[in-house]
């Protein structure tokens, strides 16, 4: 193989391996509710869609209510959604909440964040 077609596969790997590296952490698309979004707070959905498929059974949604306390919320698992984490709230009282998330994607990467909401 001459050097011309040997360097040019070369670049051509390096360029692969980097894309793939530049997409591997799960990126949040879409979630419900939106950020700072003021929600009625009787049976309310929570669904995050990411940018890649994640692990559901590993990934976690906790709820962090107005007075600072915690609770974990159960993930409804859907592998025709890979790429979503979706579960339910009853009766949320009026105030300020936040969704913590923890998504492992499918390549091993985690990533964490959280969306804050109000209830009316």
């Amino acid at each position: 193989m001459n050097s011309g077609l040997r360097t040019t596969l070369l670049m051509l790997a390096l360029m692969l391996v980097s894309s793939v590296l530049m997409f591997a952490h799960a990126i949040l698309l879409k979630s419900t509710p939106a950020p700072n979004e003021v929600v009625d707070g009787h049976g309310l959905p929570i669904a995050l869609t990411f940018n890649s498929k994640v692990d559901q059974a590993r990934s976690t949604l906790t709820l962090e209510r107005p007075d600072h306390q915690t609770s974990r919320l159960e993930i409804r698992v859907d592998p025709s959604a890979a790429s979503r984490l979706a579960t339910e709230t009853l009766n949320l009282t009026p105030g300020a909440y936040k969704v913590h998330w923890q998504v492992l994607a499918v390549d091993g990467h985690i990533t964490r964040g959280e969306i804050a909401f109000k209830v009316k």
